[in-house]
């Protein structure tokens, strides 16, 4: 299975963008991030703006998953989760990730890597009551990545959540739970090519300074 990153490709006439440039980075990762994420979002592609974020566990192996990115700004990348899931957990433990972003019927992509903090609790408490009142309710039932006898199981953990807390009641945010930023200590771009000479574009923070620089695909 191949796909053909050409204008007369089964993905239509994305490939005839112009081509990615490091000037194109020259105000940062940022800008370049933000459009492209409206970009995805235009395109009409599913989810846009899910990340498959990678960790390691405590045997230094790599783990990945797909997680949704709820924010973007000069401080980073942000993401919400249970902090006593697996990757809370590594996270926790080993506080740096890798997140892609991949938009494969525009032939591009985007990798951030960096150290990842905490976010404010103000910040997590405004993003939990913009959620539905089921996934408020949801968070408070699934003890995230922990074994569960059967299905039914947890659909019984959500009834007695949502028994606790009825129709009206204010849901407050789990202790367990909360925002993750990544802070990009380096971000790379890439732009699906014919004949796999993609564009690969990667600006990195080195000695205090944003070094920008094409990669050979």
């Amino acid at each position: 299975m191949r796909v053909d990153y050409t204008p007369a490709g089964p993905q239509g006439a994305s490939a005839a963008d112009e081509d990615l440039e490091p000037e194109w980075l020259a105000d940062g990762w940022l800008p370049l991030l933000r459009r492209w994420l409206v970009d995805a979002a235009a395109a009409g592609l599913p989810e846009p703006n899910a990340m498959v974020l990678g960790t390691v566990d405590e045997h230094g192996r790599p783990v990945t998953r797909t997680v949704l990115c709820k924010g973007v700004d000069a401080d980073g990348v942000t993401f919400f989760t249970n902090y006593d899931s697996d990757k809370g957990r590594q996270l926790a433990a080993t506080p740096y990730a890798s997140a892609t972003f991949t938009w494969v019927p525009i032939f591009r992509q985007v990798t951030v890597r960096g150290p990842v903090e905490r976010v404010g609790e103000h910040e997590t408490t405004e993003y939990w009551h913009s959620r539905p009142r089921g996934s408020r309710l949801g968070a408070w039932a699934s003890q995230q990545s922990r074994p569960i006898e059967s299905r039914a199981a947890l659909e019984h953990a959500l009834i007695e959540v949502a028994e606790r807390y009825g129709m009206d009641a204010e849901i407050p945010v789990p202790p367990h739970w909360g925002g993750l930023r990544i802070r990009p200590e380096s971000a790379e771009f890439w732009q699906g090519r014919p004949n796999r000479l993609h564009n690969r574009v990667r600006t990195r923070l080195v000695d205090g300074r944003w070094i920008t620089e094409r990669l050979q695909p």
